[in-house]
């Protein structure tokens, strides 16, 4: 993180004696991540820019990236100073550390990109790793084959399987040193997973997605997100993710909400040897401006025009340090936008402002994210500008990788959701949102045939409870058989979750909620819904007499029973009916939010809430779930919607739990819409003190996990002989508590005493 000081900064912290080589998860955004990565020279906290430095050519001293930037690790080339006798000697006599004159992390690249660049290149594999260890790297990089996007598949897989062949030999000389261990396959998604599985293997402490230079050259973003969403999913979450040779900004969004943790370039330097800028949104020439884009601390006493005037080798050296600052903000930025939640949000942005980044934007929220339409309609759907037969032909791989986006978000999640138009439906956490409504809500009385009928509310944001919660008590009681949903900007939601984000809190001009509403649209969510051929009844909020319309129509239809209209066609119900059915409502709520947000099945669903009494607070909305002896079972959460388990409301719902205990894992035949109920993590029995005593659990200590588990859900936290012994929210997926080592799993709700 820039740091914009003059004062020297003190030397790093090694890492805790046996931490080197680890990595740990400190926030999430779906699969963007900040961590930290430990090394003997210092933690690392990632996402991070590694410049590169020519040990010979040092536009910028490594030492004033170090204290003026708080850059906390930087790249060189190990073949460069091989092969240059002064500073090789220099390097094996001190180390590198102390040839750069920088105290931090020090990566080296091992001459590949050289071999790319100028042909073969006279080292051997276990050589190029042994003169790296000598010379004291923080972290090294293997000799591997480099592969251009113009080669033959043939060409490329031999690529792929040398690099492979080369790990083994590579890691014994690096004898415990952290290795990189870059992936390779050009822009063959099939030899990108090849590469990715069989690199994982072996015990890298990095991986690098190598070959991604020519494709930035030609401004090919979409094959760069294809790369990514080819390879990053194979790969074993506890290593972080490298890209190699990409230090532009205006890539740095994009790559981080894919999963991206490291970057490198020598962009800063080499754009500003040919007068160029880098800014968020592309490059820009320094001659013709007037005034910079983007005011950063190393140009704020000087002009574009004075810049130009100074001599070569200054303006260099000031237009790389206008570089550097302006791809550390972004990358500050892009940090700031994983923390509140908003890295898609972000790429949004960012997409708008280069047509080769939009095009990867829409290919990488529209095909994914629709490929099992393609899948089904193979035979029938035309190749288009955005679908490629090599897309057709991996829709399969583009799918599963689109889901391993969607199974990290976390939703419900706090604060309100800015509209942007057709973006925002594009959002992954937003899909997932309505994925686990469409999977896990099921109708009031799904006996009913098809010949029912849904009412729509529209035409008004929330909160919807206000205004309708009477009403709707009053539709329990007068016509059971009819379905009560909410339209909002990005989808329908049942009336019973109205206070669920993201549906309940849309930001956007309120045009957006007053559109009329597109029947064919909402057919289609009703049948996602199970609601298909049912009657819509639509009913828009901002009329006087909406309650009198409704019963009007409801009259119209016959869908009425067992009342008296009164007073033009509104119902009365006297204070006892009226509480009758006001706790019916309630019961609705309470058992919908168990099936959407626990995975609760729907029989146990309703078992749970037959006899549950409630805390109700003055404005009529639910506070607590009591069991009829008055335990607390769970709260509504106010700021998301969400539902916050309590100790006799995990015990209540672990109780009912049909499935044996996992055991490792491996299972990952049950998705996470299944109904199986809460996740169960059995942690080792030396946690099991500390997780009855409220303490969080840790990566390491965890045993085994259900496939299902998701981040930011609620879970069972179990010892190994069975016994519940807390609950918490999950940090992880399963795949991740599985290789994980450092960090926190399950962040402890409470612990379970044995006398409960």
């Amino acid at each position: 993180m820039p740091v914009w000081s003059d004062l020297p900064r003190p030397d790093p912290e090694p890492c805790r004696a046996g931490d080197e080589g680890l990595f740990e998860v400190t926030v999430r955004d779906g699969r963007a991540r900040l961590g930290k990565l430990h090394t003997k020279h210092g933690i690392l906290t990632t996402p991070a820019l590694l410049p590169v430095i020519n040990p010979n050519i040092r536009t910028i001293e490594p030492r004033e990236m170090w204290d003026r930037y708080g850059i906390g690790a930087l790249i060189t080339n190990s073949y460069i100073i091989r092969k240059h006798p002064e500073l090789s000697d220099k390097a094996l006599k001190d180390g590198v550390h102390a040839l750069l004159d920088y105290p931090g992390v020090v990566m080296t690249d091992s001459g590949t990109f050289q071999a790319y660049v100028y042909g073969d290149i006279d080292v051997g594999v276990d050589e190029i790793v042994e003169f790296q260890r000598n010379i004291g790297v923080d972290i090294a990089t293997m000799l591997d084959v480099f592969s251009r996007p113009d080669m033959t598949h043939s060409e490329v897989q031999n690529a792929v399987m040398e690099t492979i062949n080369r790990s083994e030999i590579s890691i014994h000389s690096a004898q415990g040193t952290m290795l990189n261990g870059p992936i390779q396959g050009g822009i063959y998604p099939e030899l990108r997973e090849i590469s990715a599985t069989e690199m994982a293997k072996y015990s890298f402490a990095v991986h690098p997605i190598g070959g991604i230079v020519p494709i930035m050259e030609q401004q090919r973003y979409r094959d760069y997100a294809k790369i990514m969403l080819a390879t990053l999913p194979f790969l074993p979450p506890n290593r972080p993710v490298h890209m190699f040779g990409c230090g532009h900004p205006m890539l740095f969004p994009m790559s981080i909400a894919l999963g991206a943790d490291l970057f490198d370039s020598a962009a800063y330097a080499l754009f500003a040897r040919d007068g160029r800028i880098l800014t968020p949104w592309g490059t820009e020439r320094l001659d013709g401006l007037v005034e910079w884009p983007i005011i950063t601390p190393c140009i704020t006493s000087y002009s574009p025009e004075m810049v130009r005037s100074l001599p070569n080798e200054e303006q260099i050296a000031l237009l790389s340090k206008y570089n550097l600052e302006i791809t550390l903000a972004e990358l500050s930025r892009c940090r700031q936008a994983v923390r509140d939640g908003k890295i898609w949000r972000l790429v949004e942005q960012r997409s708008h402002m280069h047509p080769a980044l939009r095009d990867a934007f829409l290919w990488l929220t529209t095909n994914p994210a629709t490929s099992h339409l393609i899948q089904q309609n193979r035979d029938a759907i035309p190749l288009d500008e955005t679908t490629s037969s090599q897309d057709v032909i991996n829709v399969g791989r583009w799918e599963t990788a689109w889901n391993w986006i969607l199974d990290a978000q976390q939703t419900p999640r706090k604060g309100g959701e800015q509209w942007a138009g057709s973006d925002t439906d594009r959002r992954p956490h937003i899909i997932t949102a309505k994925n686990l409504l469409k999977n896990r809500w099921h109708p009031s009385n799904s006996s009913i045939s098809n010949d029912g009928s849904v009412l729509i509310f529209y035409g008004q944001s929330g909160p919807w409870r206000d205004k309708c919660d009477s009403l709707v008590a009053k539709l329990i009681k007068c016509a059971p058989d009819i379905e009560i949903m909410v339209d909002t900007p990005i989808g329908l939601v049942p009336y019973t979750l109205e206070d669920l984000n993201p549906f309940c809190h849309i930001e956007g001009p309120n045009w957006v909620w007053t559109n009329h509403l597109d029947m064919a649209k909402l057919a289609t969510e009703l049948e996602q819904f199970g609601l298909g051929g049912r009657g819509i009844i639509p009913i828009d909020l901002r009329g006087e007499n909406f309650e009198v319309e409704i019963f009007a129509k409801l009259n119209d239809y016959d869908l009425l029973f067992d009342i008296d209209l009164v007073n033009n066609k509104i119902m009365i119900l006297d204070d006892e009916a009226f509480n009758n059915s006001m706790i019916a409502l309630n019961r609705r709520k309470a058992r919908d939010k168990l099936a959407v947000l626990f995975n609760t099945d729907q029989e146990t669903a309703n078992e749970l809430t037959s006899s549950m009494e409630f805390v109700v607070n003055k404005h009529g909305r639910i506070k607590n779930l009591l069991s009829p002896n008055g335990d607390h079972l769970a709260s509504f959460r106010l700021g998301d919607g969400g539902l916050s388990l309590a100790n006799f409301g995990a015990i209540e719902l672990f109780n009912r739990r049909r499935r044996v205990l996992p055991s490792g894992f491996t299972d990952s035949s049950i998705g996470p819409y299944s109904g199986e109920g809460l996740a169960v993590v059995v942690v080792d029995d030396d946690a099991v003190p500390f997780v009855r005593k409220g303490r969080n659990v840790f990566h390491g200590f965890v045993l085994a996990s259900d496939p299902w588990l998701r981040p930011g859900e609620a879970c069972f936290i179990c010892s190994v002989n069975g016994e519940l012994i807390g609950h918490g929210v999950s940090c992880s997926t399963s795949v991740e508590l599985a290789t994980m080592r450092k960090g926190v799993a399950i962040k402890t709700r409470d612990g379970i005493k044995p006398d409960i």
